[in-house]
């Protein structure tokens, strides 16, 4: 692909065969749901708002007069704020001043990274299935995007294999931990082989940490805690999915100096600054007590339950998820193969609508997960458990 939106759209898996900008399967379910009058299950995002005092904080800082360009590496309050809920939760120690910058949600933390430090010429890892983003700016950036496949039912990669996936072009890993769409929660062995070859073959990595908070069980490791990490790894993560202010758009990068400051230098390209009064209250929002993250994802984890139930009285194989907002399901059980045309016809079907795995993949994965799909859970129960009803009649209405 010859320009620049050509490469992102085509790395996002955007384009149809004749090259043409094809609409996201997102836009298409959410269409589909809407015209059903269907449960959407689709798009990960909370039906409901997070804790009213950092609502509260961020409208008196918006009174107050806080409305104006943030410094373009975020507020001093914030970043002394991430600072301090690393060494809280990891024991990590970045410097607020120059190994930390504020960023438009973690999506721009990842644009920010990518742009920064690859080029064409390089290859870029990451595990596959992949959050869309990723592939998206690994295009734009003219890299060249390889995969690692995980494996059903709990979507791990062969560590006898992994070294196969690198190159000696390979400049930049992507972790995506714990993992969009899969709901996998990496541990200490799979982290600690991605850093031994990201070492070996002197890459980059870059860690998506954006649903750290958000384990049933499982602890999460941050890669940059692990030997030999630190020094050549970019931590990323965000407000939004923690404390379900995903419109705020707040999200952070942390990691080596020199690092953060080839991010910065493109970031504040993108957007500048933004949400300066989100900034002060999300800053309130990492010094809650612990007790805040260990009930939210409690919560989640008690949603995730009500969706299975549902899922498996649907007569769908359902898989592990050990973290995020996300659950898949298996069709091959129902003698259906081929997810996306049923996530087609789900809203009308049953008035519930999901997406299908494949289309986080490139070819070679979207065969390998082709009767997947991936329901979203992070909505009210109640919402939830009407899903979960709708759903057991999946197999009659089939």
């Amino acid at each position: 692909m010859s320009t620049p939106w050509q490469r992102t759209a085509d790395g996002a898996n955007l384009l149809g065969p004749d090259g043409s900008l094809a609409v996201t399967i997102f836009e298409e379910i959410t269409t589909l749901a809407g015209r059903h009058n269907a449960i959407n299950l689709g798009q990960g995002f909370p039906d409901e708002d997070g804790p009213a005092e950092l609502n509260r904080i961020a409208r008196e800082a918006i009174a107050n007069g806080h409305n104006q360009y943030a410094p373009g590496k975020g507020i001093p309050e914030l970043r002394a704020a991430v600072a301090e809920h690393q060494q809280r939760f990891y024991g990590l120690t970045p410097d607020p001043e120059t190994e930390i910058v504020i960023t438009t949600g973690a999506t721009e933390a990842i644009a920010s990274a990518v742009l920064s430090l690859t080029c064409p010429g390089d290859e870029v890892l990451t595990f596959e299935p992949f959050y869309d983003s990723y592939g998206a700016m690994i295009g734009l950036s003219g890299a060249k995007h390889t995969t690692a496949a995980l494996l059903a039912p709990d979507f791990m990669p062969d560590l006898a294999t992994l070294e196969n996936s690198f190159s000696p072009r390979t400049a930049m890993v992507i972790i995506n931990n714990p993992h969009n769409p899969t709901g996998a929660v990496f541990p200490v062995e799979v982290l600690s082989e991605v850093v031994r070859l990201a070492i070996k073959y002197d890459a980059v990595i870059v860690t998506d940490e954006v649903y750290e908070h958000l384990t049933f069980g499982p602890r999460h490791i941050p890669v940059a805690t692990l030997p030999g990490a630190a020094d050549r790894t970019l931590t990323i993560s965000s407000a939004g999915k923690t404390f379900s202010f995903t419109g705020w758009k707040i999200g952070w990068l942390s990691g080596p100096a020199e690092l953060v400051a080839a991010a910065r230098t493109v970031k504040q390209f993108l957007t500048y600054s933004s949400g300066t009064p989100f900034q002060t209250a999300i800053a309130a929002g990492l010094r809650m007590d612990g007790s805040f993250f260990t009930e939210a994802a409690a919560t989640l984890q008690r949603k995730r339950d009500i969706l299975s139930e549902g899922l498996r009285a649907a007569g769908l194989d359902v898989l592990s998820s050990q973290g995020t907002y996300f659950i898949n399901a298996d069709t091959a059980k129902l003698g259906i193969t081929d997810a996306t045309a049923l996530a087609r016809r789900l809203p009308e079907l049953i008035g519930v609508a999901a997406i299908p795995v494949p289309v986080f993949c490139h070819p070679d994965g979207a065969r390998r997960t082709r009767s997947l799909l991936r329901f979203a859970f992070c909505k009210k129960e109640t919402l939830l458990e009407q899903a979960a009803g709708r759903l057991a009649t999946l197999k009659d209405r089939l």
